[in-house]
């Protein structure tokens, strides 16, 4: 329990990281933070599969392989729903990240606190995966899909600051918001792991679930988001190579 929990803290603290580094470097390029999140999108992708996707299909074999994958299939696409029906109730992020200085005050404040929301909503579900991935048992893979979703935040972290600078957010709140988003990452990964440790006959969903989760993140969210500034190859690229560097990871920790 004190590993899941220090991971958890390190995941959701990779969200201080970036909102630091985004105090630092306030005005990062579009086609570098594009890049930085398509590698990340590229090893959440590898998590997704390799670690939670591909599992579900083996843990749920006990029940026979027809089985096995009729729950992996429900599990993946109720996942995407959930997230489908979460995107209906908050803006999607690659829409709110441009938020305007010149808009009046109190709109474009209005806006970021929205933006805000929807990255510490989206943040649950990912937490979840993280937690999921430990009560498994398979410690290297929850290594790696919580890797995955840290790198996610680093750039998610980044570009919280800005915005909320621009609409009058005092520095110290603007990094005690952008901890929040973290924290509830941290509540995700608890939840998550929790769950499963109670009840194992869930495992087989609750990886599915998990890694249908991600992938939703990953075509909906993060890469519409870097492919937008003209990175598209670049970013491309990048996502290969964080695809690849998970399954190089997977195989020899495996």
């Amino acid at each position: 329990m004190e590993l899941v929990l220090l991971t958890a803290i390190g995941v959701g603290g990779a969200t201080v990281v970036g909102a630091l580094v985004g105090f630092a470097f306030k005005n990062i390029s579009h086609k570098f933070s594009d890049i930085i999140l398509s590698f990340a999108a590229g090893v959440m992708l590898a998590a997704a599969v390799l670690g939670l996707i591909i599992p579900s299909v083996e843990y749920g074999s006990a029940y026979g392989k027809p089985i096995a994958l009729l729950i992996t299939s429900v599990g993946v696409l109720v996942g995407a729903l959930c997230l489908n029906l979460i995107d209906k109730a908050v803006p999607h992020l690659h829409k709110l990240a441009g938020v305007e200085s010149e808009e009046h005050p109190k709109k474009s404040l209005n806006k970021v606190l929205l933006f805000v929301m929807a990255i510490a909503i989206h943040n649950l579900p990912e937490g979840i995966a993280a937690g999921v991935g430990f009560g498994s048992g398979d410690n290297a893979q929850a290594f790696i899909i919580a890797f995955g979703i840290a790198l996610q935040n680093i750039p998610e972290g980044m570009v919280i600051i800005g915005p909320m600078l621009s609409a009058g957010v005092s520095r110290g709140r603007t990094l005690l918001i952008a901890s929040m988003t973290g924290l509830v990452e941290v509540v995700g990964t608890l939840i998550g792991y929790l769950a499963v440790s109670v009840s194992t006959a869930i495992l087989p969903f609750a990886l599915a679930f998990a890694g249908g989760t991600m992938l939703y993140v990953i075509s909906d969210e993060m890469i519409p988001e870097t492919h937008a500034h003209g990175a598209q190859r670049g970013a491309t690229y990048s996502l290969l190579i964080g695809f690849l560097l998970m399954l190089c990871m997977d195989v020899l920790l495996g």
